[in-house]
């Protein structure tokens, strides 16, 4: 099974206490996409995108990040026990894991909203392709260009997960709290680096319209209490099951019926 890792991330903080809800929602209709306005600073900051997230690396190397195990958690039926997608910089650390072999794993780096990734990986070959806090970290005009990338290296009949932040989450309202929104539902944290927070409807619209079919989707809900600063953070991320329709077959059914 071939897997595919598209990642660029700023996790949360750990905790020592945590309530975890779960809120699923089915859907007959879907709303039009959400038509962002013109915000010159988020052509900014998406413009030195690259200048900011390598300083953050810079800084942070591959110790910033924790194996969250989101694959055994999430979507473990969908995974080999040899199956291998880790969450931050995927090529720094998977370079840098004990038991990485060059002849296993094709780890490169790539802008995935300018870069054909077929240069890379072979067209219509990819089993499952993970978007782990990956898809946040670009502009949501940018989203589609991203899926259509994905959608031409990704099997007929493959998947996409996706794990990201929601609408609502506690990192969310602080950053709206310092004025620091620079796009529909898009901010800029300190450091530079940005962050879109998504909805069901939105989601679930912009794979729609990428020719993808919604195979689950829900709100994961954490309430973290930081004991110290006697601070409690209700924590929201989205998780999507997303399935790659086949448009042949697709059409073959609806003649058949007809």
């Amino acid at each position: 099974m071939k897997v595919v890792s598209l990642s660029a991330t700023y996790p949360y903080p750990s905790s020592l206490i945590s309530i975890t809800t779960v809120q699923r929602r089915h859907r007959h209709s879907l709303p039009a996409a959400i038509q962002p306005q013109n915000y010159p600073l988020e052509e900014h900051y998406q413009r030195k995108a690259k200048k900011y997230w390598d300083g953050f690396y810079k800084r942070h190397k591959n110790k910033f990040f924790k194996d969250r195990h989101y694959l055994e958690k999430d979507w473990g039926n969908y995974f080999s026990d040899d199956s291998c997608c880790p969450n931050g910089n995927p090529k720094v650390v998977l370079e840098s894991h004990s038991e990485f072999r060059e002849e296993r794993v094709n780890a490169f780096v790539c802008n995935v909203v300018n870069d054909d990734l077929s240069r890379n990986v072979n067209p219509s070959s990819v089993d499952v392709v993970t978007l782990i806090f990956m898809l946040s970290a670009v502009s949501p005009k940018k989203m589609p260009l991203i899926l259509q990338n994905i959608k031409a290296v990704l099997k007929p009949d493959g998947y996409i997960l996706v794990r990201d932040y929601a609408i609502g989450d506690f990192a969310q309202v602080k950053l709206l709290d310092r004025n620091q929104m620079i796009g529909d539902s898009f901010y800029v944290r300190g450091d530079g680096t940005c962050s879109f927070y998504f909805s069901e409807d939105f989601l679930s619209t912009l794979f729609l319209e990428a020719g993808f079919s919604t195979v689950d989707i829900n709100i994961h809900l954490k309430q973290i209490k930081n004991r110290s600063q006697d601070i409690t953070m209700n924590r929201r991320w989205i998780r999507a099951i997303f399935n790659n329709v086949n448009k042949h077959l697709s059409l073959s059914c609806s003649n058949s019926r007809s």
